[in-house]
């Protein structure tokens, strides 16, 4: 592709989540790159709400959003593959869909995978949330396993069936912990009022002295606070060890007959071959320069969870893999590379926090705004979640699905997206 005759340099993104496609929306219409989105999905996905598609309160639909829409008529093009191995001498890409992209300027943004910390018989036999494809797994699962409770006859396997252990206190385990919490409050017994009796409990469990570990002490207090009063369990200063024949085992000996455990205790960067292991720092992240340079080569990038920057001075163990760090990473080096583009100097990445905050069940959330300078609790931390992640899907129809879904959940304390759809029960196979 040229632009007055004079060839677009290709730039190739790996990812199109918050780093990827906000790096891609920068350069929308762009004169100097053709630009080039590799993703295994063919749509973008809102991460932080990906809990509320597994506990039913939220459709698919309603958090994501087909690549091809987005980029259409913006001069970005989309390939649906993942990437194998990079070849950085030659600057070839080798994808899973059995082809090669050749590239100018790489940028990696493929984000990261759940940390099992080394326990990788616990992947197979616990659910956690990176993708639709595992909240839709999760959801799945959890209403099977209601189904089963609603027959068993034996009271013992029936509150095995119904007990719930999350592994991590961060946000997404408060909030899983929550929703949770009110499903079994308020619409359990209206489905299976077979089980108006029967036992089982909601534990979450964290190695810290405290829950949502990032936030204020009094978000911590308040988050143990709501999670009580909706009757889960939390254990903390402690760790869970293993999960064998459907019982959770804890580093204090505890051991939690349990059928579902779910792990949302930490995450760590995705990682390719091809790349010096000489570049790859803690956590598996890419070491990048103020400009988000991979360390060791000239035109590769790495920007949001897979990059880590040890030049910010506020931040001199790197920035916290979340959302907003990675939105501005996509940003920042798009006109950086626009800049560099029209002959001007790039400006090195600062983080603006813009805070954390999280919500637990339909009425308590905590957001801890300007580096903890303000918090916002009750009414005025539940308006600031609505706000903050309404504006921050993709879309005006993500938008309104989502709070026509929310206001639904809200008024009836109920919804009804309770469904198992099964792929494998299709009539005509492949």
């Amino acid at each position: 592709m040229k632009e007055n005759g004079v060839p677009k340099k290709h730039i190739v993104v790996i990812g199109g989540g918050f780093a990827g496609l906000n790096f891609a929306k920068n350069l929308f219409h762009n004169k100097y790159y053709a630009v080039t989105v590799v993703d295994k999905n063919n749509y973008n996905y809102f991460t932080p709400l990906l809990y509320q598609v597994a506990t039913s309160f939220l459709e698919p639909a309603s958090i994501s959003y087909p690549f091809r829409k987005l980029f259409r008529n913006k001069q970005i093009s989309f390939r649906m593959a993942a990437l194998l191995k990079v070849d950085t001498a030659a600057k070839r890409l080798y994808l899973s869909d059995g082809g090669e992209l050749q590239y100018d300027i790489l940028v990696f943004a493929a984000g990261s995978r759940t940390n099992f910390f080394g326990n990788e018989a616990l992947r197979e036999k616990t659910y956690s949330l990176k993708g639709i494809d595992d909240a839709l797994f999760m959801r799945n699962e959890l209403i099977k396993t209601m189904e089963r409770a609603s027959l068993e006859q034996d009271p013992v396997e029936r509150q095995r069936l119904l007990t719930i252990v999350i592994a991590g206190g961060g946000p997404t385990g408060v909030e899983v912990a929550g929703m949770l919490a009110e499903m079994r409050k308020y619409i359990m017994l209206r489905d299976y009022p077979g089980l108006k009796d029967a036992k089982g409990d909601i534990h979450v469990i964290d190695g810290a002295p405290y829950l949502l570990a990032p936030m204020s002490d009094k978000s911590h207090a308040a988050a143990l606070r709501a999670l009580e009063k909706l009757r889960v369990k939390v254990t903390l200063n402690t760790h869970v060890k293993g999960f064998e024949n459907d019982e959770v085992l804890l580093s204090d000996g505890t051991v939690i007959a349990a059928k579902t455990l779910i792990w949302s205790a930490g995450v760590i960067a995705n990682t390719f071959e091809g790349i010096d292991p000489k570049s790859i720092g803690k956590g598996n992240r890419m070491v990048t320069d103020a400009f988000n340079r991979v360390q060791g080569y000239e035109d590769v990038y790495a920007i949001g969870d897979i990059s880590i920057q040890f030049t910010d001075k506020l931040y001199p163990n790197g920035h916290p893999q979340l959302a907003q760090p990675a939105i501005q990473h996509g940003a920042s080096l798009a006109k950086n590379l626009l800049r560099i583009a029209a002959g001007r100097e790039p400006k090195p990445f600062k983080y603006f926090d813009r805070g954390d905050m999280a919500i637990i069940g339909r009425q308590m959330a905590m957001a801890d705004l300007f580096k903890h300078k303000l918090h916002l609790g009750g009414l005025l931390g539940l308006m600031s979640w609505l706000f903050i992640h309404v504006v921050s899907l993709v879309n005006y129809n993500n938008k309104i699905k989502t709070l026509y879904n929310w206001a639904v959940a809200y008024t009836t304390r109920d919804q009804a997206l309770r469904m198992i759809f099964r792929s494998e029960n299709r009539e005509n196979r492949c």
